[in-house]
């Protein structure tokens, strides 16, 4: 084999290189700011920065970051090892409605499946309920059906119009303009000769024309899920291909001809040459980095048994950690359309610094989920915000700088803050100022534990030894309380929370997976047969990791069923044994699905018959990981640099030490209630607690001893 970096991949970078000396880059497209952050493992050293957004031109703030990044850490174009990218452009398209025009083409007489969707609503007693199917991809007449059929055993009943397929492309592209097609018919997962088929006419007449099949994006069972991500994969494919092909030409003619990966929705990173294959797999990927950072920081921590918070201006994302592993899920949601591509699963509430505390109409006391945004933002903000919210409520009990607030990039106003808490909250409730803003604190508290919850106990784990790691710019303001209120075992504060998504897309391993439908139950599954499957699937991600340039050796194989007993709606993923499949490894398959079963409903049945509906596998490369240095990490005394008047619920005000958190070295400890300032965020030690710094650069929070 020759050296790593003589071999070039077919997208125009350089193969995986594992030696230290150079610099890696993560840079995470957020809709207000661009968060770059830059590792140099020979020095040992990390830059961290923000810039502004470009929504016009994403790809601007991008290159701009990235030069920045890089002249602050004294390097070159050609010093960059790699970059990865976690990007919104997918995600922005789905919600704004600006994807390509989109043409569908089902078998004839399914044109109805996706404004039928599956006849389900959230809100059940809404009179004025809006249809909750994404029907802004195709009106009705841009959905064709073709003259074919495969039946549910995959069996061929009609063999496929290739006129009526010709005549419906060009009919769609002439009348009607579509800039991408989909294809969905009816079983091709069983039997995808007709998709492919189609494909090969659409880009034989129409050579330019992109074409998702239902049969590669999505091999699965139910119809109507399967329809609508194989559209959204069409509906973004000319936006995310353009934009990823043209970030790379400008990489390249700025002098950046590394690897270029990008952050994929489970988790992995693939080549920007695989994502632009699916680029519906990259919808999500921003809040998978951040999942990636809270599980390493976590580790490098010693807990292997976590729950990440991240906490933004808008949103509390949660995600659980169980043994190390990142828990995964392939059901979903955009918006609210099913997306089902295997994804982190993420749970998501609206409970951020934004979040408006208000009066109900019977005068309790709520917080969100609406929020002020960036503009006007917080009242405190000074841009016209008259509402409260819960970063108001922050400032008025003593925890945010108001002169160094977001690394001092603008000043926050601490009488505007109290006005609208006094007007809007305190005055009619007929209590002090500060004591509201605790309130405001309990009722979002109250919240996001339960959201931990939903993640961790309704799931069958126990808290008591978990630990939560805590990022977002304000996620280190609360969890604390957090970690009170759930009796968790201790909190981890990362060394930069702030830019966690951009660090975590450093941490991410390259991976590749793929399912294949094998609708059996168990009592008339092969193992043969099992094996075999495997062994395509196999086969397939093994060539993505050729693409990637990778040691094949080195990569990692892990297998999953999903399985249900028979007369379930749904599937869970269950683990397969390592080792060769035979019918002991499907008898200890079975045993798994129970125990798994039992975990997430508290039941099992050892009567039923349980059935697999798909088989995946998942292919690993693990890349060394980003380690943040002595820059990050000054060892001077830990002396407080200051005080700051701050409340604590049962403690009133009272005079709270404030350190610069980057001046207490490692092992330093500081008892509660104690503030740690920093750029990107703010880290409050509450009561009864003590926060040491632990060797990893992470702060560790955990109840103090007790004498």
């Amino acid at each position: 084999m020759p050296p790593a970096d003589a071999r070039a991949t077919e997208s125009g970078g350089h193969a995986v290189d594992e030696r230290g000396g150079r610099l890696i880059v993560g840079i995470d497209v957020g809709g207000t700011f661009t968060d770059v952050v830059a590792v140099d493992r020979e020095r040992q050293a990390l830059v961290a920065l923000k810039v502004p957004s470009q929504p016009q031109d994403p790809a601007g703030a991008f290159l701009e970051g990235l030069r920045r990044a890089v002249a602050a850490a004294g390097r070159r174009p050609d010093d960059v090892e790699r970059i990865v990218h976690g990007t919104t452009i997918g995600t922005n398209a789905v919600l704004e409605h600006k994807g390509a025009t989109l043409g569908i083409l089902t078998t004839a007489g399914f044109e109805d499946i996706l404004p039928m969707g599956r006849m389900k609503r959230a809100e059940m007693y809404d009179l004025n309920a809006d249809p909750e199917e994404p029907l802004f991809l195709a009106p009705r007449r841009r959905i064709i059906g073709i003259p074919e059929r495969v039946d549910a055993r995959g069996a061929v009943l009609r063999e496929l119009d290739e006129d009526a397929v010709l005549a419906a492309v060009r009919r769609l592209t002439e009348e009607h303009g579509v800039e991408a097609i989909a294809v969905c018919y009816l079983f091709s997962f069983l039997r995808p000769e007709h998709e492919q088929r189609t494909a090969a006419l659409i880009h034989g007449r129409w050579p330019d024309l992109p074409v998702s099949l239902s049969s590669a994006v999505d091999p699965r069972f139910r119809e109507y899920e399967r329809l609508v991500v194989t559209a959204f994969d069409a509906y973004l494919r000319p936006a995310v291909s353009s934009y990823l092909r043209n970030l790379e030409e400008r990489l390249a003619g700025h002098g950046f001809r590394c690897p270029f990966q990008i952050m994929q929705s489970h988790g992995g990173i693939s080549a920007a040459r695989l994502a632009v294959e699916r680029p519906v797999g990259t919808m999500l990927s921003g809040p998978a980095a951040g999942v990636v950072a809270g599980a390493a920081a976590g580790r490098d921590a010693g807990f292997r048994d976590l729950v990440t918070l991240d906490m933004g201006g808008t949103s509390f994302d949660v995600a659980m950690v169980r043994d190390g592993r990142i828990e995964t899920s392939t059901e979903g949601r955009i918006d609210k359309y099913p997306l089902r591509v295997p994804m982190v699963d993420v749970h998501t509430i609206g409970a951020g610094g934004g979040s408006i505390a208000f009066l109900d109409a019977a005068g309790g006391l709520k917080v969100g989920p609406e929020s002020a945004g960036a503009q006007p933002g917080p009242a405190c903000y000074g841009k016209g915000g008259a509402e409260p919210t819960v970063t108001d409520a922050s400032l008025v009990l003593g925890y945010l700088n108001p002169a160094r607030y977001a690394g001092g990039g603008f000043e926050l106003y601490p009488e505007l803050a109290r006005e609208a808490i006094l007007r809007r909250i305190a005055g009619r409730l007929g209590m002090d100022v500060p004591q509201a803003a605790a309130g405001i604190h309990d009722i979002v508290n109250t919240q996001m534990a339960e959201a931990v919850r939903l993640v961790s106990v309704r799931r069958g784990y126990d808290l008591r030894g978990i630990a939560l790691v805590a990022m977002g710019g304000a996620g280190p303001v609360h969890a604390g309380r957090l970690a009170a209120l759930l009796g968790a075992r201790a909190v981890v504060v990362p060394p930069r929370p702030g830019v966690g998504s951009a660090y975590g897309l450093l941490m991410a391993d390259i991976r590749h997976e793929q399912v294949r439908p094998y609708p059996r139950p168990m009592a008339h599954a092969s193992a043969a047969e099992v094996a075999a499957v495997f062994a395509a699937i196999d086969a397939q991600c093994t060539e993505a990791m050729r693409i990637e340039r990778v040691p094949l050796e080195r990569v990692t194989v892990q297998r999953y069923a999903e399985m249900r007993y028979v007369g379930q709606s749904y599937e869970l993923s269950v683990p397969v044994p390592d080792g060769p499949i035979d019918a002991a490894a499907l008898t200890a398959l079975r045993r798994r699905f129970d125990e798994v079963h039992d975990r997430y409903y508290g039941h099992h049945s050892d009567e039923s018959e349980v059935e697999l509906v798909s088989l995946r596998g998942v292919h690993a490369y693990t890349l060394p990981a980003p380690a943040a240095g002595p820059a990050d990490l000054p060892a001077t005394s830990p002396a407080a640099a200051g005080t700051r008047r701050a409340y604590f619920a049962g403690h009133g005000h009272q005079a709270v030490p404030v350190y610069d958190r980057f001046a207490l070295p490692p092992g330093a400890t500081v008892s509660g209630p104690a503030i740690l300032d920093q750029d990107d965020t703010t880290t409050v030690v509450y009561p009864g607690q003590v926060a040491r710094v632990h060797a990893s650069g992470s702060v560790i929070i955990a109840p103090a001893p007790v004498r």
